[in-house]
């Protein structure tokens, strides 16, 4: 698609993927979710259409749009930036190629005919689309002296982690995604909403690998806790995470967390990613009273077919029964239906 003599917006390429992974490197506006490899772990995991694109003047990548096109009968016709993740949009180093990148992605919506185009996005591009203000984010500094990180934990929560050292809890890398995706698996279970697949974790691991961490907290032999980490520039983002109902009695939780910030801090990393929450949730709660501050994400929506923002999340009223009838399943039939389900939710 040729633009102008100097600019043209292309889809990456395999051979792409290192430049483009260059350009994300140095961007101030890209993100971990930015990131090639999340066009392998899309299309191989759950099987959706991908378009990513970037915006070339002269040989070199001015800008980049990863998107992925969900097409369900339940949840409707989307095309995102980026599904499965909480940052997305444009990331740019020119106005230029900022609208390149945006004029070929409505194209596509339209061409597509899908319901809704989305933007995840840490600020606002297009203030006059619809927005969601359901979602914010928590990010804050790591002091580099391990001490100092655990005296700015509020009182409270401080006390917590303090509960989990005494109780004699261990921190452990795990190579693969087992324990993991064990205690995950029935953590959500026990939320009422269904898993990712197994497969989809292995993948994370697969193609970031040593930038996708997982961090297990044990006690006696037993996993209680584990957390699933990326590591981007200077930023470590606690993604997926589990508990046991056990893990509660030792403040498994909060433990887990200290360890993953302490070995961020020893390690040299600046910022402590906590990731999306939902307004009014327990996360949301939980965060908070870990010292840090909510920052609203800018979800956009360029509605097509669509009249109304989607609204598929568990705080939604229609989708109290269904929680409440996934709470009642077999683990194992849970965890085999629900990779058919939560690929369309993205």
């Amino acid at each position: 698609m040729n633009l102008s003599p100097t600019l043209t917006v292309r889809q990456m390429q395999p051979s792409d993927a290192a430049r483009w992974d260059e350009f994300v490197l140095n961007s101030p506006e890209a993100t971990f979710f930015h990131r090639a490899g999340w066009q392998q772990v899309i299309e191989r995991a759950f099987g959706h259409k991908t378009w990513f694109l970037y915006a070339e003047s002269e040989g070199r990548i001015q800008g980049v749009l990863p998107l992925a096109e969900i097409n369900s009968r339940l949840f409707g016709h989307s095309l995102i930036s980026l599904p499965f993740c909480v940052y997305g949009g444009i990331a740019a180093h020119s106005e230029s190629a900022a609208e390149a990148l945006d004029r070929a992605a409505q194209e596509i919506a339209r061409e597509r005919q899908v319901d809704h185009l989305e933007y995840r996005s840490l600020k606002p591009m297009h203030p006059d689309w619809p927005g969601k203000d359901l979602y914010v984010t928590f990010r804050k500094e790591i002091d580099p002296d391990v001490e100092q990180n655990m005296l700015a934990i509020p009182r409270k929560q401080r006390a917590m982690v303090r509960k989990g050292i005494k109780a004699g809890l261990t921190s452990e890398i795990d190579d693969g995604v087992e324990r993991f995706f064990s205690v995950f698996a029935d953590n959500v279970h026990r939320h009422g909403t269904p898993a990712l697949p197994k497969r989809y974790f292995a993948l994370l691991k697969e193609i970031f690998g040593s930038d996708c961490e997982v961090l297990s907290v044990v006690k006696d032999g037993r996993v209680l806790s584990s957390v699933l980490s990326f590591y981007f520039r200077d930023e470590v983002l606690p993604y997926y995470a589990g508990d046991t109902l056990e893990a509660r009695d030792f403040a498994a939780n909060d433990f887990k967390y200290w360890e993953l910030m302490r070995r961020a801090c020893e390690r040299g990393i600046k910022i402590f990613d906590y990731g999306r929450s939902k307004r009014g949730t327990g996360p949301f709660d939980f965060k908070k009273n870990w010292g840090f501050e909510p920052q609203p994400l800018c979800y956009e929506y360029q509605l097509h077919r669509a009249k109304t923002v989607p609204d598929h999340n568990p705080l939604n009223p229609k989708y109290r029964l269904f929680i409440q009838a996934w709470q009642k399943l077999p683990l194992p039939l849970a965890n085999f239906i629900g990779p058919h389900i939560v690929k369309n939710l993205g």
